[in-house]
């Protein structure tokens, strides 16, 4: 009896870990792979404070790009409770969170207040999203920009406030990570996981 109930509850596990993360349909549907981040581009030739952190970003990069890829309209509605954000919403907040990252880089403030800002459809946030990741990330292996000019500056009305780089890595980028990693959990709550071919740690597809 115990060797049948033990049998038995390897065979759930076995396909809770792993039955969990088969491809969806429309994870084997072909991806967009125009837009960044379908795999980690090549790392940096030489070790300096920017290209480690372009390198942090293009994994932020990945992990959206494949968290995001193939959602459905319920999955973007899913949230676990009532109080939660949805993976829409948050969505919408990792783009917001890329705006402070790129804007950082490209030494521009970031103006709170005025108008509430429309929210753009899911395609087109994503494509967005990914977009200042790039546009961060090739900026910082340029070899034109430092850390200590990438200052986060944060507007609103007549007040000002600045941060410097350090702000960056421990908010804005662990903070999409964060979520990233929520909107890999709510998609397979909501029945679409994670696609299992994506290595994280190589950057690219399992063949």
């Amino acid at each position: 009896m115990k060797t049948l109930f033990f049998t038995t509850f390897l065979l759930c596990l076995g396909t809770f870990l792993f039955g969990q993360d088969n491809p969806s349909p429309e994870q084997t549907a072909s991806p967009d792979t125009t837009l960044p981040y379908y795999q980690i581009p090549d790392y940096p030739e030489t070790y300096t404070a920017e290209s480690v952190a372009a390198r942090m970003i293009d994994g932020l990069g990945f992990r959206y790009y494949w968290a995001t890829e193939g959602l459905r309209p319920e999955d973007l509605a899913f949230k676990p409770n009532a109080e939660a954000r949805s993976s829409g919403e948050t969505i919408e907040h990792i783009l917001s969170l890329s705006e402070v990252v790129v804007n950082a880089v490209r030494q521009v403030p970031n103006k709170r207040g005025g108008e509430e800002a429309t929210v753009l459809p899911f395609e087109e946030m994503r494509r967005q999203t990914l977009g200042n990741l790039k546009t961060a990330s090739d900026m910082l292996k340029s070899g034109k920009t430092r850390l200590e000019d990438c200052i986060l500056v944060f507007e609103n009305g007549d007040r000002r406030s600045e941060y410097p780089f350090w702000n960056n890595l421990n908010g804005p980028i662990a903070d999409a990570l964060w979520h990233a990693g929520q909107l890999v959990s709510f998609r397979r709550s909501s029945g679409n996981p994670f696609n299992s071919k994506v290595s994280v740690f190589q950057g690219k597809l399992k063949n």
